[in-house]
Order: structure tokens, then C-alpha cells, then sequence
């Protein structure tokens, strides 16, 4: 199976090792991995600002280059940016008049998956096995809205975490929205870090680890975590996952 990579903005230019990770767990999930390099943004900022016609232009470029790659499947390391492409794309292309992006951006969007979501059929159909980490830790795992409301992925990521011998805590916030939302944190940032910190203030205090799959969320909690200098670490569940894999060069 080939997989293109949507390696997305975020990951790109802030945690390439997110990126990292997730060519390495497509690649033990049997995966020929490509990353096309004509790939730009989704378009998603300028799409919740209401620039359609500017958003369109810019997943256009998106669009083109993860068609021209011919992959089976496109496989998108952010909730966020998978349900633009999954979900927003064809409504976008069709606001703007190019209905024949639309019916394209469809085409794409039904061969597209966020990654926990990619892996944890890959591991239920026996092509991806999680081996347990030798001293896993106890996690807190956050649902990001999209991820979650949009494409409704909540229990494969939670599966993998518990592949990996994780505890993950009871956290009654874990699906309260962390305040990043996008432009919504740069428009009402006194309201976006409230959430941030009421949602941080109720996790667990055996929680070790603080994981997600939207690298956008986690920056934001991070953020307010060293801010009122708290300790807690946090980190993508790609780059836990592939924390349990050999070394390379090593079987799998």
C-alpha cells in the first residue's frame, strides 16, 4: 500500500518530529511512504477568516500535488487538518464556483484518514503491531474538536495508547474543547486561555504524560503549561507510538 503524507503547516515548520513518526509508523504499518513537496497549507486559516476564494487558492496547490501522487491513501498526522480536506474541501471548492475542484477534493477526501484512525485498522486488520512499551506511562489524552466532532475518532487512539501498555486516566475535561480553536485564541485570547487553564487545572494528578493528536491543541496547552510553570510534559501520539518501535536498521 502507498500512503501519501499530508505532512501539514504546523508539523512542517514547528514539530517535524511528529512528522518523523509518522513516516516511521506508516512504514511498520506496511506502508510505501511518499511526501509530496508540491503539498502547501489546506487553507484552512484563511477559510475560517472567511477568505474563501484566497482558502481555494491555496488548497488548490494541496489538492494537485496529493492527487498527482496517486497514492492509496493520504494520511493526514492533525485531526484539524484531515477534516478540512475530509469535510470542508468540497464546500469550499463548491462556494467558490470550481465545481470541478469540489467533485476532485470528494474523490481525495474518501481515500483520506487521520493517522490514529489510519493505524488502528491497520492494527485491527493485523497489518500494524503495537508493542508495549517496557515502562509506559500514565497519560491524559485530549480530543481535539475536530478530530473528534468532525470525524468522529475517539476510540482509536485510546486503543493504541492501551496497545502500548498506557494507563489512560479517567479525565472528566478530556473532551472539552482546549480554547486554540484557530483565530478564535488570536481574537479572544483572554477567553482561549481561560479554557486552556481550566481544562489543564483538572487533570489528574498521577497523569505523567499529556498526549494528543492535533499538534495545533497541544502547542496551546504546552504553552499555558510552562506559562503558570507547570511541569506536566506533553506530546503527539505519533511520536509515543513510535517511541516502541526497533531502532532502524533493526527488524521489525
Amino acid at each position: 500500500m502507498r500512503a501519501s503524507l499530508f505532512i501539514t503547516c504546523l508539523v512542517d515548520a514547528f514539530q517535524p518530529a511528529t512528522g518523523v513518526a509518522a513516516v516511521q509508523l506508516l512504514r511498520a504499518a506496511g506502508c510505501e511512504v511518499s511526501c509530496p513537496m508540491g503539498q502547501t497549507c489546506c487553507g484552512q486559516p484563511a477559510w475560517n477568516s472567511g477568505f474563501a476564494d484566497d482558502a481555494a487558492k491555496v488548497a488548490r496547490a494541496t489538492l494537485d500535488a496529493l492527487e498527482a501522487d496517486a497514492a492509496d491513501v493520504v494520511v493526514v498526522p492533525a485531526g484539524s487538518c484531515a477534516t478540512m480536506v475530509k469535510v470542508f474541501w468540497p464546500e469550499m471548492f463548491e462556494l467558490t464556483g470550481d465545481h470541478q475542484a469540489a467533485e476532485r477534493a470528494r474523490r481525495l477526501g474518501a481515500r483520506t484518514f487521520e493517522l490514529s484512525a489510519f493505524l488502528d485498522e491497520r492494527r485491527r486488520a493485523g497489518h500494524f503491531e503495537v508493542t508495549p512499551l517496557a515502562d509506559p506511562p500514565a497519560i491524559a489524552y485530549h480530543h481535539s474538536c475536530h478530530m473528534l466532532r468532525e470525524l468522529r475518532v475517539d476510540e482509536a487512539p485510546i486503543a493504541l495508547a492501551e496497545a502500548l501498555g498506557c494507563q489512560v486516566v479517567e479525565w472528566a475535561d478530556d473532551k472539552r474543547c482546549c480554547g486554540f480553536g484557530g483565530l478564535f485564541s488570536m481574537k479572544l485570547p483572554e477567553v482561549s486561555v481561560a479554557m486552556a487553564d481550566e481544562k489543564l487545572r483538572s487533570i489528574p494528578p498521577d497523569t505523567e504524560l499529556l498526549v494528543g493528536s492535533d499538534g495545533s491543541c497541544l502547542m496551546h496547552l504546552r504553552g499555558r503549561i510552562e506559562h503558570e510553570g507547570g511541569a506536566l510534559p506533553t506530546q503527539h501520539l505519533a511520536e509515543l507510538l513510535a517511541s516502541a518501535l526497533p531502532p532502524p536498521g533493526l527488524p521489525q
